[in-house]
């Protein structure tokens, strides 16, 4: 934390409102938070270790003024690396000896909206900063790392920040927040920072800036039994403040500077009273001795649950699909027709699902084969009519009724309403002698027919003495195409040669095409093209 003056009115905070989503109660599986590991505290204090090391390396201190900073960086960084985080290095041009702010992203998750957590990594000139502020550096870089670890589903980016010259001014920080592009500052949804989370003599305070990002932290301490006060000390005096003057929502947390531990707060949390929370605050004995184990553990790991409620996805419960195809067939009283039942499991694992159909016109029967499947499965479901079906139209339900959840699907049954003119199962296209003139050509398959036996057939006859390399190619609606044949030349020309097309009951409505292509030496493209309506 930077030397205690305050900005007052020449660093005017934006209004900055995070906004909270209530989600509407589930009608099917319950989305859940994806619960936080713990952060390793025998981790942390390694980190911490190797801090101490590097400021008794370099005089005592990791103030950018001397090399102790920029090893710092380098160790955080190359830790970083190796667990497959993004790093990048800004050179500060404002900072101290132009001092480089390390900026750490998990390449998972919505990269346009952005948590990110923050540090400053320097100390002050007169001492190693083991707790101002390596507590706040090593607990969020055992954070980064867990989550490498532990690799969950992201919903949102998470980026991490180590702040250069923090103590001249917040100079660091600043300089990040000012040279980032507007469109950047827009991603970052939420900032939290922290600084001095493990003081001797501590307290629990948590940033209240925005209330329900405050209110993420409190929960936490609230289920392990801890109150906590907003950090009064700490406002306009760390890293956050960069962000909230540019607008962006800012939480975090602290356990006190050189204020002073009242007789209600040392009631409440322990301690001493009328002693500051860091007696050590700024000076050569804030070294790794410094430190306890209480406040460095509860902090960190509230650090960890607060990122993982706020951009790790969440976990669904168990929960399946069910659709038709087709979801409309007409058939004639007496007649039946036959609809795939398709199910597939949408999240957690797969369960048991029974199905059934109501709406069914007087007369008519429905059947499933399977009638029980596991999720993920397919059922074959005849609708039978008699000769008493009245004609109309009726909407059929097909119910799903899994173990967990429950779903439906509609199929529009039409008796007797056909307008379409019955049409055979075989359908004939002629197809001129090539090469010649280009030829388009339509022809209708389905009708009647189709809805009725789910299946027709269209037969294509080519009559040619071409010796060409001839290809015809079935292209769906959405242009997909499929290869029916390939004939080589040879020394026999192909006559009157028939490929058959199977339209099924699967195949998408709409226009379908057949493609006559020459793709021997003299390729010229598509030479000939039938318009299949199904």
């Amino acid at each position: 934390m930077k030397w205690k003056t305050r900005l007052g009115a020449g660093v005017t905070a934006l209004a900055a409102v995070l906004s909270v989503v209530t989600a509407p109660a589930a009608t099917a599986a319950t989305a859940t938070a994806l619960a936080a590991p713990d952060i390793s505290l025998a981790n942390i204090k390694a980190h911490l270790n190797q801090l101490q090391t590097i400021a008794n390396n370099n005089g005592g201190t990791r103030s950018p003024r001397g090399a102790g900073y920029a090893a710092s960086v380098t160790y955080v960084e190359n830790l970083l690396k190796n667990a497959g985080y993004t790093t990048t290095r800004q050179t500060c041009t404002s900072c101290l000896g132009q001092s480089q702010n390390l900026i750490a992203e998990w390449p998972q998750g919505d990269a346009s909206q952005v948590i990110m957590l923050g540090a400053h990594l320097d100390s002050v000139s007169a001492g190693p900063g083991i707790n101002d502020n390596g507590s706040g550096s090593a607990s969020i870089l055992e954070t980064a790392l867990t989550l490498a670890r532990t690799n969950p589903a992201m919903a949102k980016r998470v980026r991490f920040g180590w702040w250069a010259d923090e103590e001249s001014g917040l100079v660091g920080s600043k300089y990040y927040v000012n040279n980032l592009p507007s469109s950047e500052r827009t991603k970052i949804k939420t900032y939290l920072n922290f600084d001095m989370i493990g003081s001797k003599n501590w307290g629990y305070f948590v940033y209240d800036d925005v209330a329900s990002v405050k209110a993420i932290f409190d929960e936490y301490f609230s289920s392990i039994g801890i109150q906590t006060e907003g950090d009064s000390e700490g406002d306009g005096r760390s890293d956050h403040a960069s962000f909230k003057s540019a607008g962006i929502p800012v939480g975090g947390l602290a356990t006190g500077a050189g204020d002073i531990k009242s007789s209600a707060q040392a009631q409440k949390w322990g301690g001493t009273a009328g002693s500051p929370f860091d007696n050590c605050y700024h000076r050569a004995c804030d070294t790794i001795s410094n430190i306890p184990d209480a406040p460095l553990e509860k902090n960190s790991d509230a650090i960890g649950y607060a990122l993982w409620k706020l951009a790790v996805a969440t976990t669904q419960g168990n929960d399946f699909s069910v659709a038709l195809n087709p979801t409309a067939g007409t058939v004639q009283p007496g007649q039946s027709l036959q609809v795939a039942v398709n199910t597939a499991t949408t999240s957690g694992s797969a369960q048991s699902i029974s199905l059934s159909a109501s709406g069914l016109p007087a007369g008519a029967t429905a059947s499933f084969s399977p009638a029980t499947v596991q999720s993920g499965g397919s059922s074959t479901l005849t609708i039978t009519t008699s000769a008493s079906t009245p004609n109309g139209t009726f909407p059929i339900t097909v119910t799903a009724d899994g173990a967990s959840v429950d779903h439906t699907a509609s199929f529009s049954l039409g008796v007797g309403t056909s307008s379409c003119a019955p049409v055979s199962n075989s359908t004939r296209l002629d197809i001129p002698d090539y090469p010649g003139a280009a030829v388009n050509s339509t022809a209708t398959v389905g009708g009647c027919a189709r809805n009725a036996s789910g299946t027709t057939k269209v037969e294509v006859h080519i009559t040619h003495t071409y010796r060409g390399d001839l290809v015809l190619d079935l292209v769906a609606p959405d242009g997909t195409a499929y290869r029916l044949k390939n004939s080589s030349s040879d020394s026999t020309p192909n006559l009157d040669t028939t490929y058959t097309v199977n339209a099924s009951s699967e195949a998408a409505n709409g226009a379908w095409q057949l493609r006559l292509r020459d793709v021997g030496p003299a390729d010229t493209g598509y030479l000939s093209s039938w318009t299949l309506t199904v």
